[in-house]
């Protein structure tokens, strides 16, 4: 039987499966472009303003590092700044999810077992992961260059653009593939391919912060750099994709190979044993949520001091890079609640990485779904341990993160800013009590989440994600699209105090806590009383 055989009735079915979330990732990112390009023609109508605006950002090291070198100042150029590595990194993160939820996922959960019973060949799930990240990646392409054509920028930067978007997902759903090969679980290989995503982020970032010294060498060495490096709408350099395409198509072969090699079920990375015998600290629930979780908290700790450098470092000039245009400073201010608009920017950073930080606590929460799915949660509760003191284990574990994550937000951007302006000794308590004070509103996103897990098991993943998505949509898009404050109120992100620069007031936050405690214990009297599984 060919190895690739039942690839049709097999892509049929991805497909269908990703019906719904395929559609959702390229709207989104589709959508973000093609409005930023769209927006940029009506704050930058001069040539004056948009020689400005590249000459501070072509100023600042950390700009360069944040977005990536910048060629040009025509609305192109400075659209391919600004969302360019963006665009880059969220077709990589849709493709990877796209291919390991399609070979290492379903491997891990047996899936694929009852599928290779049948007439299906051994190469036939890698190659439909990596058949429907391509049709992905190729739509996104499509439409980006259609998107922003129509708003009028040069057709052929527009389609190099979206080309180079397209073959950088098509690059990481290469890697996500050999990823899969590598690591036993789902969660492993999404790590190791996210952590190469990141790994070519930073790379490209140095490369450009060199501003063509000695180091930009590194743009050409990440997948990242290349979309940079096709300067679209400043010279168009299509060759730079056969290179993204020979590099897709390496790293596809190797994959292949390994597929061939190693067993079903398994890993080529061996998994390392534990010790013979656990530690004294590893009897409770809590130290066991600890022990399987301390890795992947310290990576969104990590995440979360690096993007609070990295926003710190630009409030300082944060008034020049807006330019002389109103419509961005506007909703800015609006976001942030302050007419300062570097108080208003920081604010506004605040409230994005206290929703990061929720992200985290969500799915810290809804690890204990995948345990009790998985079959993980039964042995441990024949133990000594009861129902609410598992829960409450990964409970405390996600709101404790989330404060450190936060915390971690608030000492990068006060020790950066504080570096900028000459004033960390001020600065740094100032920034840190802004980051922490996001944690009310995320403790009531977690408390959803623990609701949703005690008294609808089935729907609490989905569920649990999209109040997240819609809490985010609120809170970014509400204020500067002046939604009725009805509608605003649904975030618990809009009761958050405005920090820097605001006043805070012990009502709401109290209120926040209250309904945070009341929603937290409402899902653990439901998981008290429903069947496990």
């Amino acid at each position: 039987m060919s190895a690739l055989a039942g690839i049709r009735a097999l892509t049929r079915l991805g497909a269908r499966r990703d019906r719904i979330m395929l559609p959702a990732w390229i709207y989104v990112i589709a959508i973000v472009m093609i409005g930023t390009g769209d927006s940029f023609k009506g704050l930058y109508k001069t040539v004056a303003s948009r020689e400005s605006i590249a000459a501070d950002i072509g100023r600042s090291a950390s700009n360069l590092a944040l977005g990536g070198p910048l060629y040009g100042d025509s609305i192109g150029a400075l659209t391919v700044y600004k969302i360019g590595a963006g665009g880059a990194l969220s077709a990589a993160l849709m493709s990877i999810f796209i291919v390991i939820r399609h070979t290492r996922a379903d491997e891990e959960t047996g899936r694929l077992d009852l599928i290779g019973s049948t007439a299906v060949g051994r190469q036939a799930s890698l190659a439909v992961g990596v058949i429907l990240a391509a049709v992905a990646n190729c739509v996104l392409a499509l439409l980006i260059f259609a998107g922003l054509a129509a708003v009028g920028l040069p057709a052929g930067g527009s389609a190099a653009l979206g080309l180079a978007i397209g073959a950088s997902g098509l690059v990481f759903a290469a890697v996500a593939a050999a990823a899969a090969q590598l690591s036993a679980t789902a969660r492993g290989a999404r790590g190791i391919a996210i952590a190469l995503m990141v790994a070519a982020y930073l790379v490209m970032s140095g490369g450009a912060a060199a501003r063509g010294g000695g180091a930009s060498w590194l743009l050409w060495a990440s997948p990242v750099g290349w979309v940079t490096q096709v300067r679209a709408y400043t010279g168009d350099r299509w060759l730079v994709l056969l290179l993204m395409v020979a590099a897709t198509a390496v790293v596809l072969a190797v994959a292949a190979v390994l597929a061939a090699t190693r067993d079903l079920g398994a890993g080529l990375v061996p998994e390392r044993p534990g010790p013979p015998r656990a530690a004294r600290w590893l009897g409770s629930p809590l130290a066991l949520a600890w022990r399987v979780q301390r890795a992947g908290l310290v990576g969104w700790v990590v995440g979360g001091l690096f993007y609070g450098a990295v926003f710190g470092s630009i409030a300082s000039s944060i008034g020049s890079l807006l330019g002389s245009g109103t419509g961005l400073k506007n909703a800015i201010t609006r976001l942030g609640g302050q007419s300062s608009v570097t108080d208003a920017y920081l604010a506004a950073t605040m409230t994005i990485m206290g929703l990061v930080a929720a992200a985290y606590a969500v799915s810290a929460v809804l690890r204990l779904r995948s345990d009790e799915t998985a079959e993980r949660a039964e042995p441990l509760l024949a133990t000594g341990s009861g129902r609410l003191s598992w829960a409450a284990s990964q409970l405390i574990l996600a709101a404790g993160g989330a404060a450190l994550v936060l915390a971690a937000v608030g000492l990068g951007s006060g020790l950066s800013y504080g570096a900028r302006v000459h004033d960390v000794g001020g600065q740094l308590p100032r920034l840190l009590g802004a980051a922490l004070a996001q944690l009310p509103a995320v403790l009531v996103i977690t408390a959803i989440a623990v609701a949703l897990f005690g008294l609808l098991p089935r729907s609490c993943v989905a569920a649990g994600w999209t109040v997240l998505g819609l809490a985010a949509v609120i809170a970014l898009f509400g204020p500067t699209l002046q939604i009725a404050q009805a509608v605003q109120d649904i975030s618990p992100f809009t009761d958050s105090p405005k920090l820097p620069g605001g006043t805070v007031s012990a009502e709401p936050l109290v209120l926040l806590a209250v309904v945070a405690v009341a929603l937290a214990l409402a899902g653990l009297a439901g998981l008290r009383r429903r069947d496990i599984g």
